[in-house]
C-alpha cells in the first residue's frame, strides 16, 4: 500500500522575505555545540515568541517578549533535564546568543509566519517563487528544497480511520478505526519515529480482527507508515521556509 519509490519529486522554491535589520550580524556560536536546528512559534494574544534551538547534544527553548527571556533545557531527545546539558562557559555564550537572536526575530516573526503560510499556498498552486509587495525595504531571497510526498492510496479497508498524536517518546501517533463509518475511536495500530534511524516504526494492536478491518496487518502497517512519513516526517513547506529564514537571521545560512 506504500511504495517508497512512488514519490512526488522534490522541488526548489524561493521566497523573497522581509527579515528586518541586522540579518547575519550575530556572533558565532561555540564550535563545541555544532550547528543548531532553529524553529519558532508566536502567541499573538501574549505577544510572546518561543524559540527552539536543537543541537545534537541538547536543546534550549525560550519564551521571549520585549522585557522577558524565560528559558529551559532538554536533552537531545527532548526530555526535561535539570540545568544545562553543556558546560558553564558554552551555556553562558549560548544564552547570550539566543537572547540576541530572539530580539532580532521578535519584530519580524508575526509577518514571517504569515508570509511562510502564503508562500506554501503559492507552492501548492505550482509556483516556484513567492514575493509580496513590501515597499522599499531590504529583502532576503530564501531558497529551500521541498521534499515530495509519498503517493499514498486512500484507506481501502472497511469503515473510517483517523490518526492523532498520543503521549510518549519519539512522537507517537495512533491509528483509530470505526467499522460502521462513524467517528473512529478503536485503536488498531501505532507509529513512532525510531531515534536511531529517524525512520517510522509501526506496530499493530493485539486482538484486532483483520477480517473486520478489511486489510491484513501488514497492509495496515504499510499504509500507516506512509501516513506517518507524509504528515509527521516531512516538514510542511511553511515550516521549511520559516526555519530557513531563521537561519538567515542567525547568520548560519
Amino acid at each position: 500500500m506504500t511504495d517508497p519509490t512512488l514519490r512526488l519529486p522534490s522541488q526548489r522554491f524561493r521566497a523573497v522575505l522581509d527579515l528586518g535589520e541586522g540579518v547575519g550580524t550575530l556572533p558565532p556560536l561555540p564550535r563545541s555545540l555544532g550547528r543548531p536546528e532553529l524553529d519558532a512559534d508566536y502567541d499573538d494574544e501574549a505577544s510572546t515568541l518561543t524559540v527552539f534551538l536543537h543541537f545534537d547534544t541538547g536543546q534550549l527553548h525560550a519564551d521571549v517578549t520585549e522585557g522577558r527571556f524565560d528559558h529551559h533545557f532538554h536533552d537531545a531527545r527532548g526530555r526535561d533535564v535539570n540545568g544545562s546539558p553543556w558546560k558553564r562557559e558554552p551555556t553562558a555564550t549560548l544564552l547570550d546568543w539566543a537572547h540576541r537572536f530572539a530580539m532580532q526575530a521578535l519584530p519580524v516573526i508575526p509577518d514571517l509566519l504569515a508570509d511562510a503560510e502564503e508562500a506554501a499556498e503559492w507552492y501548492a498552486a505550482g509556483l516556484s517563487v513567492y514575493a509580496r509587495d513590501t515597499g522599499p525595504v531590504p529583502l532576503e531571497i530564501i531558497e529551500v528544497e521541498l521534499e515530495g510526498e509519498l503517493m499514498l492510496l486512500p484507506w481501502l479497508g472497511s469503515g473510517t480511520v483517523d490518526h492523532q498524536h498520543i503521549e510518549g517518546d519519539d512522537h507517537p501517533i495512533e491509528l483509530l478505526w470505526d467499522p460502521l463509518g462513524g467517528e473512529p475511536s478503536i485503536r488498531i495500530a501505532r507509529a513512532w519515529l525510531d531515534p536511531r534511524t529517524d525512520q517510522p516504526r509501526t506496530a499493530a494492536e493485539h486482538g484486532v480482527d483483520c477480517n473486520a478491518v478489511g486489510l491484513s496487518a501488514s497492509e495496515v502497517m504499510s499504509w500507516l507508515e506512509g501516513v506517518y512519513v507524509n504528515h509527521h516526517v516531512l516538514a510542511h513547506p511553511a515550516q521549511v521556509i520559516v526555519r530557513a529564514a531563521l537561519e538567515r537571521i542567525a547568520g548560519i545560512r
